[in-house]
């Protein structure tokens, strides 16, 4: 019946169950049907009888291990990180697959040498995108926990190529940084990859080797910024390990003598007091609520200087004409209440109080309308952002 020739050994199995797991016993041809306890409606599945000097390597040697095989097949979509709506490929798998096994598949797809330079992400069930942290190197036993999502199984995996084998990049950290030149309008993003145990003092090292600073003697600090406002200046001790560039943005800036920067604000004397400084405008459809746009930054200001005489630094630092800068309204704010100054008024005088939860929530405003154009934004990032 199976087209075999007459001499053909064959062994037989039945097969007792196939969910939720495969249960497939051995069938001795010596035996009755009673004494197999084999009965109507059972299953028996026949395989030639495998050859002992053969020496053929087969996967699936025998008929339990095929079933289990075909239990656990999963036909998996593979996408490029990078078109993450697209398939690439598919991939015949099994749900049994430890992580090396899929990365060596993909790695063969793609006639990679290196499996280790394939890094993998899932997919989210519920917002059709991948997940935003890859999987780590191993970080998982098999394919079955690379697939599924709380109770949903996927059957799309996101691929990358990288660099660097996986288990290498995951003793370095990646931070994305913002570069604000101190003369330039332009905003370059920098991809810094520097070992975990790494300091700001590290970064900025590194950043140096990368910018284009306005002056040989520029210093850089590195801050926090979260719209708009600025909640830290990182001290350079502080390690990398435990800063989450994903929902702040790290932005380097220079502090050096120039006309934008003045020396008082680098090394700040006793009697000056380094200030927030962020431009505002009141929404009218939100009960005139205070919006915060543009880049905030520091100005030191000296004890007993004016509004008039801070205006004039502001002017000359934001590079604002005389016409579009006598529209300009200016607030002492804190906790988002605007206290309109004169330019009669110390400033200083102002920023005396400490109860506030933050400096960020106690800041110079500027008050004037959105219609400076918008920063160029140039990406110099080996890892695609999603």
């Amino acid at each position: 019946m199976a087209g075999f020739t007459p001499d053909e050994e064959i062994e037989l199995y039945e097969e007792i169950k196939f969910e939720p797991n495969v249960m497939c016993e051995h069938i001795d041809k010596k035996l009755t049907f009673r004494a197999s306890q084999l009965e109507d409606g059972d299953i028996v599945c026949f395989q030639k009888s495998p050859k002992a000097d053969s020496g053929t390597q087969v996967r699936y040697p025998d008929i339990p291990s095929f079933l289990e095989y075909v239990h656990n097949r999963q036909v998996v979509h593979f996408r490029s990180l990078e078109k993450p709506k697209d398939d690439e490929f598919c991939l015949e798998l099994s749900k049994l697959h430890t992580y090396d096994d899929v990365v060596e598949r993909v790695a063969r797809q793609l006639g990679l040498d290196d499996p280790a330079k394939i890094r993998l992400t899932s997919h989210n069930c519920y917002s059709q995108q991948p997940k935003p942290q890859p999987i780590r190197y191993q970080g998982v036993e098999h394919l079955l926990d690379m697939l599924v999502h709380y109770n949903q199984t996927s059957d799309i995996l996101y691929y990358e190529v990288l660099d660097i084998p996986l288990p290498e990049l995951q003793f370095l950290k990646t931070l994305k940084v913002a570069f604000h030149h101190a003369t330039k309008e332009e905003v370059v993003i920098h991809s810094i990859r520097l070992p975990k145990n790494s300091t700001i003092a590290d970064v900025i090292i590194d950043l140096k080797t990368k910018v284009d600073l306005s002056s040989p003697t520029a210093e850089l600090r590195v801050l926090e910024v979260f719209y708009h406002k600025i909640y830290k200046i990182f001290p350079l001790h502080e390690k990398i390990e435990n800063i989450n560039d994903q929902y702040w943005t790290l932005r380097a800036e220079e502090v050096c003598k120039t006309n934008d920067v003045p020396e008082e604000e680098k090394n700040p004397s006793q009697h000056d007091r380094l200030i927030h400084v962020y431009h505002f405008t009141k929404d009218p459809l939100q009960n005139q609520q205070i919006q915060n746009f543009g880049d905030p930054f520091f100005l030191a200001i000296c004890e007993g200087e004016t509004l008039a005489e801070v205006k004039g630094r502001i002017q000359r630092k934001l590079q604002v004409p005389d016409e579009e800068f006598s529209k300009w309204k200016f607030a002492f704010i804190s906790m988002n209440r605007p206290d309109y100054l004169q330019d009669s008024d110390v400033v200083s005088a102002r920023f005396q109080r400490r109860d506030v939860y933050g400096a960020w929530e106690q800041y110079l405003g500027l008050e004037h309308t959105d219609t400076a154009p918008k920063r160029a934004y140039t990406a110099n990032q080996n890892r695609h952002t999603h």
